[in-house]
Order: C-alpha cells, then sequence, then structure tokens
C-alpha cells in the first residue's frame, strides 16, 4: 500500500514518508478539533434573577393576598346582611346653615346698589365728543390725501406683484373715488 503512495515532496523512503504524512496530518487534525473560535460567537450568560423575577413575585403574591382578604371582608358583610334583612340607616335630615350668609348677602346688596349709581351716573352725562364733526375732518384729511397722493388709491391694489391686475377695477375705483370727491366737496365746511 505504501508504494502506491505519492508524496509531494521528494522522498527516499516512501513508507517512512508516509507515516511521517500521516502523522502530520493527524496532528493538524486534533489541532483544528481543539482549536477555540478567536470572536465570541455564543449566546450571553443567562443569569436566573433576571430571568425569576423573586421581588415581583412577591408583589405579586402580597397584591393577591390584599384582594383576597378585601374580598372575604366584603363577603362577610353581605352575608351579615342577608341574616339581618339589610336594614342600614342612611337618613340625613341636618340642613346646612351658613354663619356667614347674612353678611354676604348685605355685601352683595351694596354692590348692587353701587353698581346701579355708577350706571345711572354714567347714563346722565352727554358725551365730550361730536362724532358727526370727526366724520367731517376724516372726510376733510381723506380730500387732502388725495390731493397730495403721489400715486392715485387704486394703485397699491391694481399693481401689486402678488395679484394680477384686473381689467375694470381701475375704471371702477376712479368711478368711486370721483364719487367720494364729489360728496366730500359738497361738505366742505
Amino acid at each position: 500500500m505504501h508504494r502506491a503512495y505519492q508524496p509531494i515532496t521528494p522522498a527516499n523512503n516512501k513508507l517512512l514518508k508516509k507515516r511521517w504524512d500521516q502523522r502530520r496530518f493527524d496532528t493538524h487534525r486534533q489541532k483544528v478539533q481543539i482549536a477555540e473560535a478567536v470572536i465570541d460567537n455564543k449566546p450571553p450568560k443567562t443569569y436566573m434573577h433576571l430571568h425569576l423575577k423573586l421581588k415581583k413575585l412577591q408583589m405579586e403574591d402580597e397584591r393577591l393576598a390584599i384582594i383576597e382578604r378585601d374580598n372575604r371582608i366584603l363577603l362577610e358583610k353581605m352575608c351579615y346582611i342577608m341574616k339581618t334583612r339589610g336594614r342600614v340607616d342612611n337618613k340625613n335630615d341636618y340642613e346646612q346653615k351658613s354663619l356667614n350668609k347674612t353678611k354676604r348677602q348685605r355685601e352683595l346688596l351694596r354692590v348692587t346698589h353701587e353698581n346701579q349709581a355708577i350706571m345711572r351716573r354714567i347714563l346722565s352725562k352727554e358725551a365730550n365728543y361730536n362724532h358727526v364733526q370727526w366724520e367731517h375732518s376724516w372726510a376733510l384729511n381723506k380730500k387732502y390725501l388725495a390731493n397730495i397722493a403721489k400715486y392715485p388709491p387704486w394703485y397699491k391694489t391694481a399693481y401689486s406683484p402678488w395679484k394680477s391686475p384686473e381689467p375694470n377695477r381701475r375704471k371702477i375705483r376712479d368711478i368711486d373715488s370721483a364719487d367720494e370727491l364729489s360728496s366730500i366737496q359738497s361738505h366742505d365746511f
């Protein structure tokens, strides 16, 4: 069998060369078998206190014990009511009485009389300002504004960069401003 073995490197004795190569291969395979990984890809350790939370279980048991105790007390009360036909005295004939009621009523009455007196004084006074005179002065100021303005009043809305100009808007504005000027001239003081 050793005669059929063809070594890669040249050798004088094929039998010995085959044993040496086989031993080298076996040691290589053993090293491969016992080699440890360089990268740790094992799952992390599982700690029991993270999975079995004893404090949570204890708190849950305490909560259930409180619920059981409350249920038992409630059941005992219901049994007592069933045995004694459930007579309960819940009548309350007490009427609430305020010690401060008369003072509050007097204070409310005083404030109401003061408010009525203020209202009478306000209504009896005549106005110091004449709104008709204000309207006439405003019309006169508009007339002066139209006389000294660089552009006509419709110019700002007609040639706005955000608005497309409307073709008949200028004529309508001219007619409105002409009517307005004629009404102002008729009210000159």
